[in-house]
């Protein structure tokens, strides 16, 4: 999807200088102290006449405006805790929505709120802009259509915030901003599109265009002995798809290498379960419906490698693998009881094929650990929609769990704690759990036939530690744990169950 083209400046009169716009959103929490003269007048004229315009969003014809089009959101209820930046997201995405609506195709966004609330969070300003963005999202069947069309750009007053006083500076956040988006829009488009036409080819193609020129290496496995050879967890998942040309595995690599030498190194696993009927054994009653988005894991590792491909860190070397399968149903499905060894030599048995999701990171993580030549400074991260018991246990957010290499480590800092820590500046909520030797011996082999346990056979939602366990079931199964065995340095993981 194509971003607009974004221009900020300090104040509304400098950006208007500078270009054609017909249209001003303006999030408010009722302080319109960086306003002039003439637009503070106009707004409570219309207030005056209307009272209701002191709340939530009104479109105002107004004279001072670009364009004569002006859009109030008023972040009502944001001193509750936790609220402004949510609120903040959400106000500007409803009035972009209706500022398009309008045939506006160059509007301008301007945050004004009181000290107090800016500095309690210095982050509104992005989210503005941010959720601005989300709503402009049009999904790639409409768009492929032509249904609905883009704005050409979008003006961005920065205000008082200090550090982004003068025109580098500025530059330099716009750039971020978009490298951001760019990887949020791809991301969208991966996980939001129906199954056949982000079957796991396509996702494959996808990351072939989007990362041609970027500077980030794509390699993609489709050959069926290499796949059964050298990630035999995840071909078992996907050995009913074969028959089907076009809902066939793939496994995608991507590799950034910073251009200084002696960085930190970055791997990243996602799941891309492009449909996911749970196999033998079935989902039913309903509970098929939105399978299509088990690859939000693969959807963003492939955003998070887009923005990096923006933004050219020089000192992070980041490494992915995508597991793209389709977890069909058939003649050759696999099925529980299986005993399958992955490509950590592990011996698997199978205690579900609807936990298919963790077969497949495990062996993505076991093929990215032997690329890492230095654990001390490495990370590994897993990233799925795996359990229902997350979202049983904590709602909409993300839940990240560490191994004990990773917890409580600051020099990577890329362990949960820092992802809670950083999310909350942009709304976007992360849980911590923690891994417990219950949750270890949940996925204990039975009898001398296997080495783990992939899962029980009840559901992850009816299950006690339904979303913990998993993480102790890659450790084990990607070969984790057995580095650890042998006394060397740990390799530092986090699960990310998103």
């Amino acid at each position: 999807m194509t971003i607009p083209l974004i221009h900020a400046k300090q104040n509304l009169d400098e950006l208007q200088s500078e270009g054609s716009w017909d249209a001003l959103i303006i999030v408010t929490d009722g302080s319109y102290s960086n306003l002039n003269p003439q637009l503070i007048s106009e707004i409570k004229a219309h207030q005056s006449l209307d009272s209701s315009s002191k709340q939530g969003l009104h479109f105002i014809p107004c004279q001072s405006a670009p364009g004569h089009r002006l859009v109030i959101c008023h972040l009502d209820g944001h001193q509750q805790e936790g609220a402004a930046v949510n609120l903040v997201a959400d106000q500007s995405g409803e009035a972009m929505k209706r500022i398009v609506e309008t045939g506006a195709m160059r509007p301008c966004l301007m945050l004004s709120v009181s000290e107090q609330t800016m500095s309690s969070d210095q982050d509104l300003l992005e989210m503005m802009v941010f959720g601005a963005l989300a709503a402009l999202w049009i999904p790639l069947e409409a768009r492929e259509e032509t249904l609905g069309g883009s704005l050409e750009a979008i003006g961005v007053v920065t205000g008082g915030r200090i550090d982004l006083i003068n025109e580098e500076t500025r530059a330099d956040w716009v750039r971020w901003i978009n490298a951001i988006e760019q990887g949020r829009s791809i991301a969208r488009d991966v996980a939001g599109t129906e199954p056949e036409r982000m079957a796991p080819p396509q996702i494959a193609e996808l990351c072939k265009r989007v990362f041609k020129g970027t500077g980030v290496n794509v390699e993609v496995i489709k050959e069926r002995r290499k796949l059964e050879t050298e990630y035999p967890l995840l071909s078992s998942v996907a050995r009913a798809s074969w028959s089907v040309a076009r809902h066939q595995p793939r496994v995608v690599r991507l590799s950034y290498r910073a251009p200084e030498e002696g960085g930190q190194t970055i791997a990243l696993a996602g799941k891309g379960v492009t449909y996911d009927t749970g196999g033998a054994d079935l989902k039913t009653g309903g509970h098929m419906a939105g399978m299509s988005r088990d690859k939000g894991g693969a959807a963003a590792v492939i955003g998070t490698m887009l923005s990096i491909a923006y933004l050219k860190p020089r000192n992070y070397n980041v490494i992915a693998e995508i597991g793209a399968v389709r977890n069909s149903i058939g003649s050759d499905a696999f099925v529980a009881d299986e005993i399958i060894r992955g490509h950590s030599g592990m011996r698997v048995r199978i205690g579900n094929t609807d936990a298919e999701g963790r077969l497949v990171l495990a062996d993505l993580l076991s093929h990215l650990r032997c690329q890492l030549s230095d654990p001390s400074r490495s990370h590994l991260l897993s990233v799925a929609t795996l359990t229902g018991h997350a979202y049983r246990a904590v709602g909409p957010y993300t839940i990240a769990i560490d191994n004990d290499a990773a917890r409580g480590q600051s020099d990577l800092a890329l362990n949960g704690e820092r992802f809670q820590r950083e999310s909350e500046r942009y709304g976007e909520g992360v849980e911590l759990s923690r891994l417990r030797a219950e949750d270890f011996a949940q996925v204990r082999p039975r009898s001398l036939s296997e080495d783990v346990i992939s899962s029980n056979n009840a559901p992850s939602t009816a299950t006690p530690r339904g979303h913990q366990y998993p993480a102790a079931f890659l450790i084990k199964a990607s070969g984790l744990s057995n580095h650890h065995r042998r006394g060397d340095e740990r390799y530092r993981f986090t699960h990310l169950d998103i």
